[in-house]
C-alpha cells in the first residue's frame, strides 16, 4: 500500500472536530513525503480531544508511534502528548494535556509507524 491521508472536518456547535485517516509510507510516515495531511479549514480554540485508532490486526502501527499535529508554524498543538501511541488500543488525551491553536491549518505528521500500517487521528477543537 502507498501513503495515504483521507482528511475529514466536521463543525458540530462549537465543537470543530478533524479526522485524518492515514496509511504510512514504507519508511513508517505519514505527512513527509507528497502525501497532503493539511486541513482545508484554518482553526482557532483550545485543542480539547485527542483519538488515536490503530488500523485492524495486521494493519496496525508499531508500537509507540508517534503522532504530531503541528499549526502553521510548525508548532505541536498537542504538546507531544500524541507520542508512543499504542499498537493496539484506542487511546484519549483530555484538555489538559493539550495545547491551541490559533487561526491556523492543522497538519498531521506519523512517525515510526512501520510500513504500509493504518490510523485514524481524532482533534477535537473548542
Amino acid at each position: 500500500m502507498a501513503e495515504s491521508c483521507t482528511i475529514t472536518e466536521e463543525t458540530f456547535g462549537t465543537i470543530k472536530k478533524v479526522k485524518w485517516a492515514w496509511v504510512s509510507a514504507a519508511d513508517g510516515t505519514v505527512g513527509a513525503a507528497l502525501v497532503p495531511t493539511v486541513t482545508s479549514n484554518a482553526y482557532s480554540g483550545e485543542i480539547v480531544r485527542l483519538v488515536t485508532v490503530p488500523g485492524a490486526a495486521g494493519l496496525a502501527p508499531d508500537d509507540n508511534y508517534g503522532v504530531k499535529v503541528n499549526d502553521g508554524d510548525g508548532t505541536d498543538v498537542l504538546m507531544a502528548a500524541g507520542l508512543l501511541r499504542d499498537t493496539a488500543n484506542t487511546e484519549q488525551v483530555l484538555a489538559s494535556s493539550l495545547g491551541v491553536v490559533a487561526n491556523s491549518t492543522l497538519t498531521l505528521l506519523v512517525t515510526a509507524a512501520g510500513a504500509a500500517n493504518s490510523g485514524t487521528v481524532y482533534v477535537y477543537i473548542r
